[in-house]
């Protein structure tokens, strides 16, 4: 039976901290608002020795500087490692699996009481008077989660910002709209990277649908002649693995499936549409020997070639 995720708000973390706060107070800082941790492992070491899985009802930042670790978020295993920024939203439900000895994380959350410097799109302003802008696309609630490798320089970015905001929030009454202001920083950072992500993801999809799109038109043209997935590989100028990778994340069936598909078609057509002997046909059609051509057939549509030209198939 699946478990039923426990919040780890801001409550929670407070009580699973409480009695290690000396231990770990130079590097940790909560207040209602907000909460850093300044690369502390003993923090994630805490969270990892309570009954897992988690949701999360804020807004949580992190970037990994070093070391790695395995965590699934909303049912999906994902492998963290250094060089990558993290966010996870609202509604996030997180299991902890695995993390190296020298994971190094420096995170973020923002509570329910942080004074966010965005307003909803049915908004006009804040109530307070201040600026505000509008709610990055990232953050407002269409995606729950992501992770994103980045360069060196992004990273150091994120780094520099977080560093800051760690400095002014450790001062004893530091300024408010400046620490607003740096969040707002962080967060047009990560929707940056983000965006940019997803543009050349969806353009990677867009090169792999014109792989798939060109070997479909192949394996039309060629597929009474040519039956195997090296040929159109090579036409492609692909190895065959990444052509099989392709097809299947484009369209959810092997290469070999549409292939066959293709030829089971023409076979279909030749059998109910002209009156060649099966051997005439599956000579044509390339089979080394109408033994095996029959084979074939019943294996892709469980039954022989003779019955589907007598009745064809239900």
């Amino acid at each position: 039976m699946n478990k039923q995720p426990r919040l780890m708000g801001l409550s929670q973390m407070r009580d699973i901290f409480a009695s290690h706060f000396a231990e770990i107070r130079e590097n940790i800082h909560f207040s209602n608002q907000l909460g850093i941790v300044n690369g502390d492992l003993r923090v994630f070491r805490l969270v990892m020795q309570q009954t897992p899985p988690f949701v999360i009802n804020d807004h949580r930042f992190g970037i990994i500087t070093r070391g790695e670790a395995n965590v699934n978020f909303n049912l999906q295993d994902r492998r963290i490692a250094a060089g990558t920024l993290v966010y996870l939203g609202p509604g996030t439900i997180i299991t902890p699996i695995s993390f190296s000895d020298d994971l190094q994380i420096y995170g973020l959350a923002l509570f329910a009481d942080f004074p966010m410097p965005f307003h909803s799109s049915s908004a006009t302003g804040s109530e307070g008077g201040g600026e505000t802008w509008q709610m990055p696309s990232a953050f407002n609630g269409q995606v729950r989660d992501f992770q994103l490798p980045v360069a060196d320089e992004d990273l150091m970015i994120a780094r520099r910002i977080f560093d800051t905001l760690w400095t002014i929030v450790r001062q004893p009454d530091y300024h408010r709209p400046t620490v607003t202001a740096l969040v707002a920083a962080l967060m047009h950072h990560y929707d940056q990277l983000y965006h940019q992500q997803t543009d050349q993801q969806a353009q990677s999809r867009s090169h792999e649908q014109t792989i798939f799109d060109r070997f479909l038109q192949l394996v039309n043209q060629h597929c009474v002649q040519q039956h195997q997935l090296a040929y159109y590989a090579s036409r492609l100028c692909l190895t065959q693995r990444y052509l099989g990778t392709v097809v299947r994340q484009a369209s959810g069936m092997t290469a070999k499936d549409w292939i066959d598909r293709a030829l089971v078609t023409h076979i279909k057509i030749e059998l109910r549409h002209s009156d060649k002997p099966v051997t005439q046909i599956s000579d044509e059609l390339c089979f080394p020997n109408p033994a095996f051509f029959c084979k074939y057939f019943k294996r892709l549509t469980g039954v022989t070639p003779q019955h589907y030209r007598q009745h064809g198939i239900s």
